[in-house]
């Protein structure tokens, strides 16, 4: 098989549900990584640029102010932190997670869902919301980077922010300290490689384990394989379409399980056996 190539079964379709024959890869596909240059779906990083020449006045090519103002109220920030992981919940848990009243969080989810931050779905007589897509989890993770950490009080919020730093998930693909640890083993077992500083993509090795794990990833205009800085850590997990397509596998293996906590995953022992035989991945101890 060539390098251009691609093994039957590795990728599915997302809109047909498919899995697709081998073919060429184009230039913007499996190996390169998708929408590499401007649609960038992100559980990837996100890029800016300010390009300007002397004398001149720089100009920003988005207006930011109306984002700032939306992420700046803490009962807005509190519901986007509650839909990290990538799931759907109705107003009223929302408005628990906000501790404000269930006027409040309907004219803040009107806000966010104005501003382009949440989606809503009705099912039945009630509505839930989700975030708008992976780039915005990967916003609201960056801004957790740079902002103060939030004081610990109870013994609860102790073990809360235990589990999170621990193993938990980024939108939809793994974080944490697992997740770091993850990611760093697929690169120094040779399964990924980097093409820049961000983007990486499957070494014939990694294709190779990959088919043998049944992990498949959609097609679509998502950056493939991205190094996500995490929050906590300081380093890079593995975001992007294989990332939770990768996370979603060890789900289905049962390598991985929800944990108690919101966003939080735990690792089972059929996952840490298989975690270090098929990556050699030693997850950290917990």
């Amino acid at each position: 098989m060539s390098p251009g190539e691609l093994p039957v079964g590795i990728f599915r379709s997302a809109t047909q549900g498919k899995i697709s024959e081998s073919r060429p890869l184009p230039q913007t596909g499996f190996a390169r990584g998708p929408c590499r240059a401007a649609a960038g779906n992100a559980s990837a990083q996100a890029e800016g640029c300010c390009a300007y020449c002397r004398g001149m006045t720089a100009v920003p090519e988005r207006d930011i102010a109306p984002l700032a103002a939306l992420l700046a109220d803490r009962g807005r920030a509190a519901m986007l932190t509650a839909l990290l992981d990538g799931r759907a919940l109705p107003a009223g848990e929302l408005a628990r997670t906000a501790g404000v009243t269930a006027q409040t969080a309907s004219g803040h989810l009107a806000r966010l869902l104005e501003g382009g931050l949440v989606t809503a779905v009705r099912q039945g007589r009630h509505r839930y919301y989700r975030l708008a897509g992976p780039e915005v989890a990967q916003v609201i993770e960056a801004l957790g980077r740079l902002g103060p950490p939030v004081e610990v009080r109870s013994l609860r919020q102790s073990r809360q922010a235990r589990a999170l730093r621990d193993a938990r998930t980024c939108y939809d693909h793994l974080a944490g300290r697992l997740g770091v640890a993850l990611f760093e083993a697929l690169a120094d077992r040779g399964l990924i490689e980097p093409e820049d500083d961000r983007e990486h993509r499957l070494t014939p090795k990694g294709r190779e384990v990959l088919v043998g794990l049944c992990v498949e990833v959609p097609e679509g205009g998502r950056r493939f394989a991205v190094a996500c800085l995490d929050w906590t850590e300081r380093r890079p997990h593995l975001g992007g379409a294989l990332g939770a397509a990768l996370t979603a596998r060890l789900v289905e293996l049962g390598w991985l399980e929800r944990g108690r906590e919101r966003r939080a995953m735990k690792i089972t022992p059929s996952g840490r056996r298989g975690l270090l035989d098929t990556f050699g991945c030693l997850p950290p101890e917990t």
